[in-house]
């Protein structure tokens, strides 16, 4: 007869979270939905930029899930200091802005995804999860952005060319 082999949880990998926003209703809402997911753990919250680098640099997360606006030190900069510090360490960034603008900075600082926060919260889950295994990851409404953009650039140039 075959053994039944038992999980426990330190054979399952559990997706380490830090969640950074400067509204506190937001950090425990995003907290409750990530913790009821089994493989995921919030470490710690940060309600502005600085604290959000010396928890990373402590607590070694899998994720930060970053706001934009966020006193002290934005959440771009704070992005770009995060990848410097702890490169292994990847950033959601979750905010309200869905401008070209405010998504190209973001991924150029070295988020690995964008969400806009109307976005639904299986929608942030499966960005956590995606983002863990290396992929990218952005909300519909950002990719739209993005496509609008390529066009738009696409069209821009084919009108210089000769």
């Amino acid at each position: 007869m075959g053994q039944r082999k038992h999980i426990s949880n330190m054979d399952r990998r559990t997706i380490r979270i830090i969640v950074a926003d400067d509204h506190q209703i937001v950090r425990q809402g995003l907290r409750i939905l990530l913790e009821a997911e089994p493989d995921m753990e919030v470490l710690a919250e940060a309600d502005n930029g600085r604290k959000v680098l010396k928890m990373a640099q402590e607590l070694l997360p899998d994720v930060i899930i970053m706001d934009l606006s966020m006193p002290e030190l934005n959440g771009i900069e704070a992005t770009r200091q995060v990848k410097e510090q702890s490169p292994d360490t990847r950033v959601i960034i979750l905010s309200m802005y869905a401008t070209s603008e405010h998504v190209i900075q973001a991924l150029k600082a070295g988020a690995r995804g964008y969400l806009v926060k109307e976005a639904a919260g299986a929608e942030l889950v499966k960005a956590v999860r995606e983002v863990h295994t290396g992929r990218r990851y952005v909300s519909q409404k950002i990719l739209d952005l993005v496509l609008e953009c390529c066009l738009a650039l696409s069209e821009a140039s084919a009108t210089v060319s000769p």
